[in-house]
Parts: structure tokens; C-alpha cells; sequence
């Protein structure tokens, strides 16, 4: 794929996770560059020269891809490629690749403190401290309740297990599930978990409609992709107390907006898209990155290609 004389380009195609950039600028063999782009300047005019792109959360559509004419791999760090253009990589024989199952431990733990953060009403109970207050009771068990898990891959499954370990009732969704199996998840559960790739079946999967089937006062968490939910849609169900709480770590806009009439809601407990975000994590990321960069220097078979 190259001399040894040749210098790539490594183009990180976000001001963001900048851990993981700089843990894989340590790992990267000496004949590539690793540059993160300008977040003022439109992403397709900082392309032209890269010969990898790592999107990250950045839109790498058609007009970015067709930007790079010296591109010759797109490497995901992160298990979701909703944001990248397979099919222009495609049609242009530009490999894709991801990085399935890294994360799945640390975003199933992630997605599990913020079930329980939500359950006992954590922010409530540090506010009560903060005032000086003592032994006010909060929250409900999670024991003896039912939880929906919508996406049951890596992140699903090891949450169910979680779950189940705490003596919740596991009710589990798949792409195989039928919409009648959605909605009797939706009416029977007291707590929602999104793990669900972002897909156009699942764009808006839960709405005004889903919302008003789940029991009142139940508590949604999305760690999936923003735009499964409508926003607007989980404002007005929070705000008329119907939905008791919300835990969200993925956002329509990514860095969100904390001003957002969604994130100043009291019974919100809002992330900045850091379930994947332990340092075992970045070391695993940052391997893979490396390894599937080499591997398409040196001409060998790439990790998780995706079709």
C-alpha cells in the first residue's frame, strides 16, 4: 500500500475524545501524521490530503469522502457508523471499518450507575446534603421492577445480566421484535434503556405515541443515539410528570446545549456522551486504530469491515 518512505495522513474528524487521539498519536508508527481538525472550518476542507479518516461522531458524508482523493481507509472508533457514508466508501473502494464490542463493558456499567442515579434521585439527595438535611428517604428499589432493554448486542446483554443480578425483571427488544412486542414492553416497564444502532427504522423509535404507553412517572435512558428519541416529544412528557426521569448520554447535537429546556429539567441526569469513557476503553480504541491503520499500509485483511 505503500513505501517506507511515505507519509500518511491520520485525520481525527472532530475536536472531541481527545484522549484517545492522544493516545493513539503515542502508538502510531512514525510514518504517519495525526491531525484533528479545526472545529470552525467545514470538515470536507480539511480532507483533501488525509489518507485515513477516523470520524469519531463528525459527519463524514459523500462530499467529505469525495473530498480526500488520497483516501484509502475510514476507521470508526467507536462500534456506530451511522454518521459515515458507507455507501460513497463504497463505491469508491474505500474499506470501512469499526471497533465492535470495545466499549460494551464500560457503557453497560455507565448505563448502569445512571439507572440507579435515576432510581434513588441522586441529584435530589446531594442537594438535600448540600442544605444540610438528613435521612430523607428518595427514590424506589430496583429490585422487583421491570426493565426494557431496546438493542441487545454486547451493551444489551451485559446489562441484562446486570440487571438481573439487582433482581430486576429483564424484558428484552431485538431487530427481530415485533411492534406489538415494543408496545407491551413500553406499557409493562418502569425503566427504558435505548442500546440500538441508529438506523431508519429506529430514527424516532420512541415518540409522543411510546412515551404515553409507558406506566407514569417510568424513566427512560438513552445511551444509543440521540435522534431515537424525539426530543421535544421527552420534554413534554417529562414536563407534564408523566415520565419520571430521563438519563441521557447521547444527544441530537453533539456537544449538546445545557441551557436546552431537555437538560434543565431537575429529573434529567444528562452525560456528555462519556459512557465509553474509561481509560481501559481508550486503550482498546486506540489498538484497534492502529492496528487496522497498519494493516492496510501492509496490505493484510482488516479487522471488522464492514460490508
Amino acid at each position: 500500500m505503500g513505501s517506507v518512505e511515505e507519509q500518511w495522513e491520520v485525520v481525527w474528524c472532530l475536536d472531541a475524545w481527545h484522549i484517545v487521539f492522544e493516545a493513539l498519536k503515542r502508538k502510531l508508527p512514525p510514518w504517519c501524521t495525526l491531525r484533528m481538525v479545526n472545529a470552525s472550518k467545514p470538515l470536507y476542507e480539511q480532507v483533501t490530503n488525509a489518507d485515513v479518516l477516523i470520524p469519531t461522531t463528525g459527519k463524514v458524508d459523500g462530499q467529505v469522502i469525495r473530498s480526500a482523493p488520497k483516501l484509502k481507509l475510514i476507521v470508526q472508533s467507536a462500534t456506530g457508523y451511522s454518521n459515515i457514508d458507507v455507501e460513497t466508501a463504497g463505491q469508491l473502494g474505500i474499506p470501512v471499518c469499526n471497533s465492535p464490542g470495545v466499549n460494551a463493558a464500560s457503557v453497560a456499567e455507565a448505563t448502569l450507575m445512571t439507572l440507579l442515579m435515576l432510581a434513588r434521585r441522586a441529584k435530589e439527595q446531594m442537594a438535600v446534603f448540600q442544605q444540610k438535611g438528613l435521612g430523607e428517604p428518595f427514590g424506589i428499589q430496583l429490585a422487583g421492577k421491570r426493565l426494557g432493554i431496546v438493542g441487545m448486542g454486547n451493551i444489551g446483554r451485559r446489562l441484562a445480566r446486570a440487571a438481573e443480578a439487582l433482581d430486576m425483571e429483564v424484558t428484552p427488544i431485538t431487530p427481530s421484535s415485533t411492534r406489538a412486542e415494543l408496545e407491551a414492553m413500553l406499557r409493562s416497564c418502569s425503566f427504558v434503556s435505548l442500546h440500538c444502532p441508529l438506523t431508519p427504522k429506529t430514527r424516532g423509535l420512541i415518540g409522543q405515541a411510546e412515551l404515553a404507553m409507558m406506566p407514569k412517572g417510568s424513566m427512560m435512558i438513552n445511551y444509543a443515539r440521540g435522534e431515537v428519541i424525539d426530543k421535544e416529544a421527552l420534554v413534554e412528557a417529562l414536563h407534564s410528570g408523566h415520565i419520571g426521569g430521563a438519563g441521557l448520554d447521547a444527544h441530537h447535537e453533539e456537544p449538546a446545549d445545557p441551557s436546552e429546556p431537555l437538560y434543565q429539567h431537575p429529573n434529567v441526569i444528562a452525560t456528555p456522551h462519556t459512557g465509553v469513557s474509561t481509560l481501559d476503553v481508550v486503550e482498546m480504541y486506540s489498538e484497534v486504530l492502529r492496528d487496522n491503520i497498519v494493516r492496510r499500509r501492509e496490505g493484510r485483511e482488516l479487522l471488522h469491515r464492514l460490508p
